[in-house]
């Protein structure tokens, strides 16, 4: 697509920047943040309509939002899988009922969400969830029974979008619903953080008690969650990437800069990988840009995945190489109170191991390639 900035996106760059300026510095925490994002109308810029309390902004001015947001250090996002996900996920096969419900909370930043897809005997094979719902006695909620794995933010989130099998005859991608569960059921869901390499938690495992746990809204048709979740998926990149990337080329510069203070720049095994980095991510953003606006083909979301996710890694390696014996030491001694103190290069290092299994791994990426774009027979599913 020809892709560039008119004065209009200029103008709302500059006001994106100085919002940032202003109000990144006093976020007192995530849900507080959130709703000062709400507040100024900042969240639901990329959804097709507004009236839901959001602002609307065209592709650039997403992206001069995006990437403005990266530069700031503003707080990393509580609400993005209900602005990116749950959203556009609504508008294309909510009812009006349901917009109303749910639209507004999370434009405000008043209702957090998390994502219940992936499950311990189906990792990223979707159409293997064994997470089952049944019609409850008053045929309008349903019993929700089983268990997620890897949820993120679950242990913040107001709401979980849940896929669920409620045909217990139906296999494979037949049989399935989109539910929306309220999380604050306790006694019938249970949320248990997941301790990563970093000493973080930001995943969750959720455990969903048949006899008490409700879901009342169904989104599409019972039996059409297939459908529904795949839809989705295609939400999950977009704009999103190119911010991704201001990161990114954030985390590359400390990089370098590590490599010419302990000078392991000056070996030439080092500055081939550093150049080969730098040169790997400006070929990210070309091919974002090119992709924006879904113009890349039904693989173009896999591509991307694949790209980012080992450059991401093969950056934490660098980063931990240029170090040296250092980057075995923590940056404070060890506590019973805090055993996980890690720098940036560590924490890099740690946390990417998981980049090429989340958000669908690589070989689930490889095989949407090959299956959707190159035409190669269909994997033996069991």
């Amino acid at each position: 697509m020809d892709f560039g900035f008119t004065a209009a996106d200029d103008s709302f760059r500059v006001e994106a920047r100085e919002w940032l300026a202003a109000h990144a510095p006093q976020a007192a925490g995530r849900r507080s943040w959130e709703r000062a994002l709400g507040a100024a109308g900042w969240i639901g810029l990329g959804w097709p309509q507004s009236g839901y309390g959001n602002r609307t902004g065209s592709l650039t001015q997403q992206v001069a939002w995006a990437e403005e947001y990266a530069r700031s250090g503003a707080p990393p996002r509580s609400g993005h899988i209900g602005e990116n996900l749950l959203a556009p996920t609504l508008l294309a096969h909510g009812t009006d009922e349901q917009k109303a419900r749910f639209l507004p909370p999370v434009a405000a930043g008043d209702e957090l969400w998390c994502q219940g897809y992936s499950e311990p005997g189906a990792g990223s094979d979707l159409a293997g969830v064994r997470t089952r719902a049944e019609l409850a006695p008053d045929g309008r909620s349903y019993r929700v029974t089983g268990q997620k794995i890897w949820t993120s933010l679950a242990h913040e989130a107001d709401w979980c979008f849940v896929l669920a099998r409620t045909d217990p005859h139906a296999r494979r991608h037949h049989g399935l619903t989109f539910l929306l569960v309220p999380m604050d059921q306790p006694g019938r869901i249970e949320v248990r953080p997941i301790r990563q390499l970093t000493g973080t938690s930001d995943f969750n495992e959720v455990f969903f008690d048949g006899a008490h746990a409700r879901a009342e809204h169904v989104v599409g048709a019972p039996g059409d969650g297939w459908r529904v979740a795949m839809s989705l998926l295609g939400f999950e990149r977009g704009v999103s990437t190119l911010a991704q990337q201001i990161g990114f080329a954030q985390e590359l510069g400390r990089v370098v800069r590590a490599a010419v203070e302990t000078g392991a720049a000056g070996d030439p095994v080092v500055r081939e990988r550093l150049v080969r980095l730098w040169a790997e991510l400006r070929i990210m953003r070309w091919n974002a840009l090119r992709t924006l606006g879904g113009t890349g083909g039904p693989g173009a979301p896999s591509v991307a995945k694949l790209l980012w996710a080992g450059w991401h890694q093969r950056l934490g390696e660098v980063a931990v190489q240029v170090r040296g014996a250092a980057a075995s030491v923590g940056p404070a001694d060890w506590t019973p109170a805090a055993p996980y103190e890690l720098d940036d290069a560590q924490h890099l290092f740690l946390f990417s191991r998981a980049d090429t299994i989340y958000g669908g791994s690589d070989q689930i990426q490889r095989t949407i390639i090959a299956e959707r774009v190159l035409g190669l027979p269909r994997q033996p599913k069991g």
